[in-house]
């Protein structure tokens, strides 16, 4: 199976038989591939009753709910890991979104995309109209992400909601990853989207 890059990125930091959580989990790619080859213990929350369909014949434990309204009823540190993957952005309250993450997880990983690209600041400069890349490829009027971020804005978004950042990887335009500084000013400029794995101060 040949998962998406952040997807394959967030599946190396996943220890063996983690207890995990994906929220937002789409058609269950990434739980189906941990389940597989690190024999996790997999849970999953998903918008889209088509996509919990998609799940749920895969032989996946996924139910349909919303990060917005029903991460509160998850006890507190009940899972080793939550996911919340390229979805953030999507949510009506990042900040509770995220503060919820926290506090059930014993570790977070987030993976964005990084609306302070180079790229999407030229275009929006010289175009003057809402940029789309590939990873932002909706029209304006038809986007999911209702709250675009940079890399900046979600490293003030953990302190802000108490969150430590144990480690923080950049993504380019061909999906590969590096290590990054989340404070410098490179990654925000450089990096495409970015994933950051937390943990609750």
């Amino acid at each position: 199976m040949t998962l998406r890059p952040d997807l394959a990125a967030i599946a190396e930091m996943i220890p063996q038989g983690a207890r995990v959580l994906d929220v937002g989990c789409g058609d269950g790619q990434l739980l189906e591939y941990l389940k597989d080859t690190k024999n996790i213990d997999g849970r999953g929350l998903e918008l889209s009753q088509q996509n919990v369909n998609a799940c749920v014949a895969r032989g996946l434990a996924v139910i349909q709910g919303d990060a917005d309204t029903d991460l509160h009823e998850y006890p507190s540190q009940v899972f080793d890991i939550v996911i919340l993957s390229q979805t953030i952005q999507a949510t009506y309250d990042p900040s509770k979104v995220l503060e919820h993450l926290v506090r059930i997880g014993r570790h977070t990983i987030v993976s964005l995309p990084n609306f302070g690209h180079w790229r999407i600041r030229l275009s929006l400069l010289f175009n003057g109209r809402m940029p789309q890349t590939l990873a932002l490829d909706h029209s304006w009027h038809d986007t999911p992400n209702i709250h675009l971020c940079t890399i900046a804005d979600f490293v003030a978004l953990t302190k802000e909601t108490g969150a430590v950042i144990e480690s923080a990887l950049a993504l380019d335009e061909k999906g590969r990853t590096r290590p990054m500084q989340p404070d410098a000013w490179g990654p925000n400029l450089f990096a495409e989207g970015a994933i950051f794995q937390l943990k609750p101060r």
